[in-house]
């Protein structure tokens, strides 16, 4: 594993955490993000997302609301904000076409219990991805 605290071309970007248990996505994904400029730190699922987050402290957060559990990505997010409330989180899902449920983070209210700084629907595109994680990280 790359030490990205030591590695020199590494040390100004900024660090995103990347979680989904979709590895076609999580690669793709990656690949754009580091070819954008970022160090990423991929987890398939939440569960790998925790073995990253014991070892490294990312800038941002991007996750997958389903995962290994319905509510996985909720559950990470609000583990995030509760060790460190400074990592900005997006989460991304699917959950409204798939379930006709609707929830958002434009009020307090409602980042209140969704515990993210914004809320990307699937399929999302590369630019709209980058435009929240520059706006986030800012």
């Amino acid at each position: 594993m790359i030490n990205l605290a030591e590695d020199v071309k590494f040390k100004d970007r900024k660090t995103v955490l990347l979680v989904d248990d979709d590895p076609d996505f999580l690669m793709q994904q990656k690949v754009l993000l580091e070819q954008a400029g970022y160090n990423v730190l991929p987890a398939q699922g939440e569960a790998a997302a925790e073995e990253v987050l014991r070892e490294h402290r990312p800038d941002l957060a991007v996750l997958d609301v389903m995962m290994e559990k319905m509510d996985g990505g909720f559950v990470l997010s609000h583990r995030i904000k509760k060790n460190d409330p400074s990592i900005p989180v997006i989460l991304i899902t699917s959950v409204s076409s798939e379930t006709g449920i609707d929830f958002d983070t434009a009020t307090a209210e409602e980042r209140s219990w969704v515990k993210a700084d914004a809320l990307l629907s699937k399929p999302v595109r590369f630019e709209q991805l980058t435009r929240e994680i520059d706006r986030l990280l800012k």
